[in-house]
């Protein structure tokens, strides 16, 4: 066993702040009920420092040495991930597309070793993050491939305006671009039963109201977000470094398996589990993507 192998996720997270194993102490819940509150609030929070500074770079090499097996294809999309010939009225913000041009590792490709996949699967983790979404439990997600993955922005490329099609996202910056790559975000820009596509215009012309918020982010930072929800984007990388961002996927029901379409979409295959699970998603609303 290497010495990083013998490293526990006590000793990779700043338990001293993150009390993962220790949900009931006062810091834990003092940590919680500031999550809750900022999610409630802003749809977001970012807890500092979530992976010990020393450990920084070695997240970053790990996931530097992963982002060669990200499949990388640059795609026209628009802010609802529909197909962008569907019939939409003349002023619909669905009617306007994007060049993206950002790729992904897929959980396949990422050794059970690295630190973020021991994070991804440690149980405290996980219930941590629950708690901090208000939520009872969390699931990894049965997809052999979207569960955890490795986002890949190189430069010159960007991850266009967008909303998530699952509500709870979950993500940890691993390598900061040399210029540009902000994650900027219109905070609940939309609800369950209304789409307000005034505003998602507003902010696709760069006019008005809502204006959007560029967030701080860091290596070793986690990021909770309600993407579902806010409208954000990843905005254009430049200079010699690519963005690179974990992203932990987790579901409220066990046994969640993407559909082919999109995970051909994210990867560039799909799996027999794939084509097994398809036709049996289930909608928890009637928003457009």
């Amino acid at each position: 066993m290497s010495t990083l192998q013998a490293i526990t996720l006590d000793q990779v997270v700043d338990t001293d702040r993150y009390p993962l194993s220790d949900p009931g102490s006062t810091a834990s819940r003092a940590v919680v009920a500031r999550a809750r509150r900022e999610l409630a609030g802003a749809g977001c929070t970012v807890l500092p420092d979530f992976v010990r500074p020393a450990l920084h770079e070695v997240l970053r090499q790990e996931c530097a040495a992963l982002a060669p097996h990200a499949y990388f294809d640059v795609e026209t999309v628009n802010v609802y991930n529909i197909d962008v010939d569907r019939e939409l009225p003349e002023d619909h913000p669905g009617r306007r597309t994007f060049e993206r041009g950002n790729a992904f590792v897929a959980r396949d490709r990422v050794p059970d070793t690295a630190l973020i996949s021991r994070l991804y699967a440690h149980a405290p983790f996980r219930r941590f993050v629950a708690d901090c979404f208000g939520l009872p439990a969390l699931h990894e997600l049965a997809d052999p491939l979207s569960g955890l993955v490795l986002n890949v922005v190189r430069p010159g490329m960007e991850h266009p305006w967008h909303f998530d099609t699952n509500e709870y996202t979950v993500s940890m910056l691993t390598q900061e671009a040399q210029d540009g790559g902000s994650f900027e975000y219109c905070p609940n820009i939309r609800s369950a039963d209304d789409e307000r596509f005034d505003d998602v215009r507003n902010v696709l012309d760069g006019r008005g109201t809502p204006r959007p918020e560029r967030l701080p982010l860091r290596p070793g930072d986690l990021q909770l977000f309600k993407g579902r929800y806010s409208l954000h984007r990843v905005s254009p990388v430049r200079g010699g470094l690519a963005r690179h961002s974990a992203i932990f996927a987790y579901s409220e029901r066990p046994g969640v398996i993407g559909s082919v379409a999109r995970t051909r979409q994210l990867f560039g295959r799909a799996l027999p589990a794939h084509l097994a699970a398809e036709g049996r998603a289930v909608r928890g609303d009637e928003l457009l993507d």
